[in-house]
């Protein structure tokens, strides 16, 4: 089944909780449909990163956002990259993964066209496999 999956170049993991970043690494790196995942712990390393990435083919096709995060949240990082986005030369498909059911949050997300899903944490190896796949069909 995962044969019919392409693999994607990068995907980028937005989150502060260290327990979610190795489980999220545990669950994608044995699927082998990532050749590279980069973490950061907040929006702000995102963002200057994504800002520092030279050539679109260096861009992640995937962020894995969370809502919740110090320095700058999940929120903020989408109000500063609608603007940059545009400027990128890529399309990057944005998956909000939080623990929060807020009603409030998940509509807040599906309303912001940069936003593709909203997925609430933990997040399983077929979730993840179907949210490539998904991204890999558009």
């Amino acid at each position: 089944m995962q044969a019919e999956v392409n693999k994607i170049n990068t995907l980028y993991l937005v989150d502060d909780d260290k327990s979610f970043q190795f489980l999220a690494q545990e669950i994608i790196e044995p699927t082998n449909l990532v050749e590279e995942i980069k973490i950061f712990s907040n929006g702000l390393e995102a963002l200057n990163f994504l800002k520092s990435v030279s050539k679109p083919e260096e861009l992640p096709e995937i962020i894995l956002l969370d809502i919740n995060m110090p320095v700058m949240d999940g929120w903020e990082f989408l109000a500063e990259f609608m603007p940059l986005q545009p400027k990128l030369g890529k399309k990057i498909a944005i998956y909000i993964v939080s623990s929060s059911i807020s009603p409030a949050d998940m509509q807040r997300a599906r309303a912001t066209s940069l936003v593709t899903d909203y997925i609430i944490k933990p997040v399983s190896e077929s979730q993840f496999i179907e949210l490539v796949r998904n991204l890999k069909s558009k």
